[in-house]
């Protein structure tokens, strides 16, 4: 049997001090973030669940919309989603470049999207990232109609530094990013 030395039993009491004594004596309570929300004349939107046979189908000049919700959330000024179907060869916008920010979900086709300067080819199950003030656009590249998921948002503050830009904007005649 090998000898224990003062090394080994040095090890071994901090390990059975460490297991047995610390817990007992110390307790860790959760730390609940503090939030500075922004007061919004809507009601924050809650958890919800949405039924994509429950979603109304707007007809389009390229194709169809479904809205699913709009609104502050807790933690954002505006959460947006919505899902856009493009029909074949067609885009939903020219490039563009605005403050919000954009995740894409392709759901079904084949689309190109404009990221970061560069046309990309993506098919169902993809997703895109649009980051704020960065030229983007969307179009079908494929034979069939193109569907997909866009989940948008403003973060804290950012609907009232917009508002206050497009005011001073529009009291010095400049234009501004919408």
């Amino acid at each position: 049997m090998p000898r224990l030395t003062r090394r080994d039993l040095a090890v071994a009491s901090l390990t059975l001090a460490v297991v047995f004594v610390l817990p007992g004596a110390t307790t860790f309570a959760p730390v609940k973030p503090k939030l500075e929300l922004t007061p919004s004349k809507n009601a924050a939107l809650t958890s919800a669940a949405f039924d994509w046979e429950q979603l109304t189908v707007k007809p389009t000049k390229v194709g169809a919309v479904r809205k699913v919700c709009q609104g502050p959330t807790p933690t954002l000024d505006e959460l947006e989603i919505h899902i856009t179907t493009l029909n074949k060869g067609e885009a939903a916008h020219a490039p563009h470049a605005h403050a919000d920010e954009e995740l894409l979900i392709v759901k079904d086709g084949t689309v190109e999207a404009l990221v970061n300067g560069a046309w990309v080819k993506l098919g169902a199950g993809s997703i895109i990232f649009q980051a704020s003030c960065i030229e983007h656009a969307i179009r079908n590249a494929g034979e069939t109609p193109a569907t997909y998921h866009v989940i948008k948002w403003n973060s804290p503050g950012m609907l009232r530094q917009l508002a206050e830009a497009k005011a001073a904007a529009k009291a010095s005649s400049a234009p501004v990013a919408k």
